[in-house]
């Protein structure tokens, strides 16, 4: 975490912009005093929670941290001692941990790593339960940039820890959302780096614990370093749309308020706009601007009832509503009957108001409320809640899918990722037990989330009693008997249908400890041969003979040879390539080190355009890059180093997996490059319409077409047009002058 944290790692005061090399003049009284001042805002916030006993632990806490950071100040030139302050600060005022453990290890979070402390050290000053959360936290700590995969086996590990005690990844999400908001003083590839794996895993994994403040934030915060202009657009609209915003909010509640006063109701009412990453993932899937969004915000109304009463009355609340305004039939979501897997409980309708808009109104109690905020953290505060169990039935997921400790660890990632964020269906067993599962799973998705054997065993299933493949996509409601045969096995095929982590996990498995078998075989064949060709053992070489077949290892050769996949006939041939590779090592492709070396150079920066004798560059065909776009450069085997725009949709899985590939890259700027750029066209299909288009096009701009394809239905056209352009100021002044055409409606760039 200390790499992450913008720390300074030199321990120096930042440098004054007014001299070169002069230095910061620090006035070490006022940061004391803001110290303390902040220690007593984080005593505050958790203080009806403690006795005398946790005060004395927390101070002892807060005294230890102050000293093992004294000299570490981060990129800002803030004292260090403000983050593990402000972490704690999270911890116990929006998570809500505000006993004494949690805070105690929300302020030593980063002591092991980076100061001269040690477990044992912790251990000794605060007990065994605090050292196994530093310990986790300290496992899962930094951004490593040696191989591919080990940042995603850092996540494992992370996982590991989580499946012990979920107050390590709780703290985690408190470091990271505190990084996110201090990152705009880290330099802009580690800003896109840290802002990536956050929308890549924290934000999901947030999610998935019920944090839903804490994955917004960290959302649009990850949204404002990875597409600032979109950002701040959409920030400045919802500002500039505010006080309309709110009359309309006033004149809306009025009568609903009206009437839960007349019943006697304790309640509050909220109306809060969207998120600005909501609103912008909204604007993107449906291909409309910021104004043509209806739903802009949400109405919450939150009751103060027991919980005894809160389904009945959440109820009677939502006939208030629905007196009062005409609900949508299709947007109606009772997650009260059916708490979703993470918690959630609510009430969520969608009713149309006075003014023809849409507005989703939710409707909670105040426990379901804290729970909707705080997430499994209210988990302690309401134990007799269905929360319990739904925490324990996930974290009892996550080690089935740690059992298998050899998997690939990126593979581990993307398959815990795919449960992390899915929409849920409920499905029923026969005997009407309910089960929770992602949208898209399949009947043997549901065999093997009842039992490893049955999925292992499936060959198809009865869905609402009809017969059904185990390929067959289930539905919420469904009711599934699975049908089983001790004579199947899993099959390579099965991993393109499946999509829990379960399933996948557990397949994998199988497939794994069958090609063990295969390979036991395989062996035999294989000392049968060199035998049968006299080579001696001494002369045989394992890696030779991997590398002639171009094998990963010794297993893989073993199964093929057993699948009668391999030529044994070259076998004398494999057994003296080592010869053979001496002599061609004086040419020999580059290691992916020494490429990453090259590409790097001792400037840091790619610039496109220029004469680069070392290594080429391509432009990726998955986003499309232009002059004047922001960009980076990733540095593959194969194909040199593969330009990506930053908001591509592949950046944020680069960027996190694979941060030490990636190189920043900016363009020359050089007038005669032309690349290929395509722009989607929507209007309406009047006479000459394309003879417009592409007058626009090549007489006015002189703009190279390389394709146009328009297809028209019912009165409107859609058309797509690849054309070529120097740059992106050349492609959006061609999409303004193409939108100011009679009949246009819509003109974006397709990416």
């Amino acid at each position: 975490m200390g790499s992450e944290n913008n720390s300074n790692k030199n321990n120096l005061p930042a440098v004054s912009a007014s001299g070169k090399d002069s230095k910061v003049v620090i006035d070490l009284e006022a940061e004391k005093k803001e110290i303390s001042k902040r220690y007593r805002h984080l005593l505050r916030a958790c203080k009806s929670d403690l006795d005398k006993k946790d005060k004395k632990i927390i101070r002892l806490a807060f005294d230890t941290a102050l000293e093992a950071h004294k000299e570490m100040r981060r990129k800002s030139g803030e004292p260090y001692i403000y983050h593990p302050i402000a972490v704690a600060q999270i911890v116990a005022e929006e998570i809500g941990l505000r006993s004494a453990i949690p805070v105690v290890c929300a302020l030593l979070h980063d002591t092991v790593e980076d100061t001269y402390l040690t477990l044992d050290d912790i251990r000794d000053l605060f007990g065994p339960v605090a050292e196994q959360i530093i310990d986790g936290l300290t496992k899962i700590a930094g951004v490593f940039d040696h191989s591919s995969s080990l940042q995603a086996e850092n996540f494992r590990k992370m996982l590991l820890t989580l499946s012990v005690d979920v107050r390590v990844i709780l703290i985690k999400l408190a470091d990271r959302l505190h990084n996110m908001r201090t990152l705009g003083s880290m330099a802009r590839d580690k800003q896109l780096k840290i802002a990536s794996e956050t929308a890549y895993l924290y934000a999901p994994l947030a999610h998935r614990l019920g944090l839903y403040n804490v994955k917004t934030e960290l959302d649009d915060l990850a949204l404002k370093y990875t597409e600032p202009d979109i950002y701040i657009t959409i920030a400045e609209k919802l500002r500039d749309t505010k006080k309309e915003r709110d009359k309309f909010i006033s004149e809306f509640i009025h009568p609903i308020k009206d009437e839960l006063n007349k019943q006697g109701f304790k309640f509050e009412i909220k109306g809060r706009p969207k998120s600005i990453h909501s609103i912008w993932e909204k604007m993107k899937k449906q291909g409309v601007t910021f104004e043509e969004i209806y739903d802009l915000f949400a109405i919450r109304i939150i009751i103060d009832s027991p919980q005894s009463q809160e389904k009945a009355d959440c109820w009677k609340v939502y006939s208030i509503v629905t007196d009062s305004y005409r609900p949508n039939p299709d947007r109606l979501r009772d997650w009260i009957s059916t708490p979703k897997s993470n918690g959630y409980e609510a009430l969520h309708t969608t009713v149309m108001s006075d003014q023809g808009k849409w507005v989703e109104v939710q409707i909670r109690s105040q426990r379901m409320n804290e729970t909707a905020e705080k997430g499994f953290a209210a988990h302690w505060k309401y134990k007799e809640s269905s929360q319990e169990s739904a925490l324990d039935e996930w974290l009892t997921r996550i080690r089935e899918m740690l059992e298998n400790p050899d998997s690939n660890a990126l593979d581990f990632v993307d398959d815990f990722k795919l449960n992390l964020f899915a929409d849920e269906i409920f499905v029923f067993t026969p005997k009407g037990d309910l089960k929770t599962l992602p949208v898209k799973s399949t009947a043997l998705d549901f065999a093997y989330e009842i039992h490893t054997d049955i999925g292992s065993r499936c060959i198809g299933a009865k869905v609402n009693h009809k017969l059904a493949p185990i390929s067959h996509t289930l539905n919420s409601g469904d009711q599934v008997e699975i049908l089983t045969s001790d004579k199947q096995r899993p099959k390579e095929d099965w991993l393109s249908f499946v999509i829990t982590a379960k399933a996948k996990g557990r397949i994998k498995s199988a497939l794994k400890d069958e090609k063990r078998i295969l390979g036991e075989q395989g062996k035999e064949i294989f000392d049968r041969k060199i035998k049968h060709l006299k080579i001696p053992v001494a002369e045989i070489n394992m890696n030779d003979i991997l590398l002639y077949y171009k094998l990963p290892n010794v297993l893989e050769l073993y199964y093929r040879i057993a699948m009668d996949a391999i030529d044994l006939k070259q076998l004398r041939e494999a057994v003296n390539y080592k010869d053979q590779r001496v002599r061609s090592q004086r040419t020999a492709e580059p290691t992916l080190e020494e490429l990453v070396k090259q590409a790097r150079g001792s400037t840091d920066m790619l610039v496109i355009g220029e004469n680069l004798n070392k290594i080429d560059y391509k432009l990726s065909p998955c986003c499309n890059p232009i002059p004047g776009d922001d960009v980076f450069g990733f540095i593959t085997i194969n194909d040199g180093i593969k330009i990506h725009r930053v908001n591509c949709p592949n950046a944020m899985q680069l960027m996190s997996n694979f941060a030490y590939r990636i190189v920043k890259a900016k363009w020359t700027g050089q007038e005669q490059l032309s690349v290929l750029a395509g722009i989607k066209i929507t209007g309406m299909d009047d006479v000459g319409v394309v003879n417009n288009i592409t007058k626009v096009i090549s007489s006015e701009l002189k703009v190279n077409m390389r394709s146009i394809s328009i297809e028209s239905n019912e009165g409107l056209f859609e058309g797509t047009i690849m054309l070529f352009v120097h740059d992106t100021e050349h492609l959006t002044k061609l999409m303004k002058k193409l939108s100011a055409l009679s009949g246009i409606l819509n003109v974006t760039r397709i990416t």
